[in-house]
């Protein structure tokens, strides 16, 4: 594994991408960057963290064993691997916002994006773009975050949470490859935040309206079972959850 370490950059994914195209890459290349200046989220959004306390890296993985239209699997993946890692340290009621948000409390602590690499149609590789709140403990205009040591009370050194991450990343990667789809979206589906439980969501047309959370679809649409007592899918565009 390569990790490279960068003190300042605008967003870990685009560095990669950007090294991807200069080099031949290895398996499970890493960047890694104590400031982010413009990291992303989906959708555009933005991530922000304070430099130096928190963990903004990427990592590019060779994943050419599961199509296009599997690649939800991999965010699936992703989200259980950072799951596992906080509840290693402790930290309490941790769930998975739909599609990429991990939660403790109902609060925010992590988010990813992954980047899909497509070459001639086919899936060729992705790029895992994490941000995972670690140290810092205040936020400017950011109610609903938190982090692992506003959680513990302890301060964690950067690389040991680097290291476990990307040891329980490696254990999601052989599942991925061994075809133990179903395995990861039953673990997926049961850690989805709301499950089972009556929630209201804002459609497109900024209407509000209650839905329950059953599971996702293999493409990473949402299933809500509706008053109307219908099961209705819906992608990431088209509807948001209110908390």
């Amino acid at each position: 594994m390569r990790i490279v370490k960068l003190h300042t950059t605008d967003s870990t994914n685009d560095y990669l991408k950007s090294l991807a195209k200069e080099e031949k890459l290895e398996e499970d290349t890493v960047v890694w960057a104590l400031e982010q200046t413009n990291g992303r989220g989906q959708m555009g959004t933005k991530w922000s963290t304070s430099s130096g306390k928190n963990l903004t890296f990427s990592v590019f993985r060779k994943i050419q064993q599961i199509t296009i239209d599997q690649q939800f699997y991999a965010l699936m993946a992703a989200s259980l691997a950072v799951k596992d890692v906080l509840k290693k340290l402790l930290i309490k009621n941790v769930s998975v916002k739909w599609p990429n948000d991990i939660l403790s409390d109902k609060k925010k602590i992590c988010g990813i994006l992954i980047e899909n690499v497509i070459k001639k149609g086919e899936l060729n590789a992705m790029i895992i773009g994490v941000g995972l709140n670690v140290n810092q403990t205040i936020w400017e205009d950011v109610p609903k975050a938190t982090s692992i040591k506003s959680q513990t009370g302890i301060h964690f050194d950067l690389q040991e949470i680097l290291n476990l991450l990307l040891e329980q990343f490696h254990h999601y990667v052989k599942m991925l490859l061994d075809g133990n789809l179903d395995t990861i979206k039953k673990e997926y589906e049961a850690h989805l935040f709301r499950k089972d439980k009556p929630s209201t969501f804002l459609n497109t047309n900024k209407e509000q309206f209650v839905g329950i959370i059953q599971g996702v679809t293999d493409q990473g649409r949402l299933i809500l079972l509706e008053e109307d007592n219908k099961l209705k899918e819906y992608d990431l565009k088209e509807i948001q959850l209110l908390f």
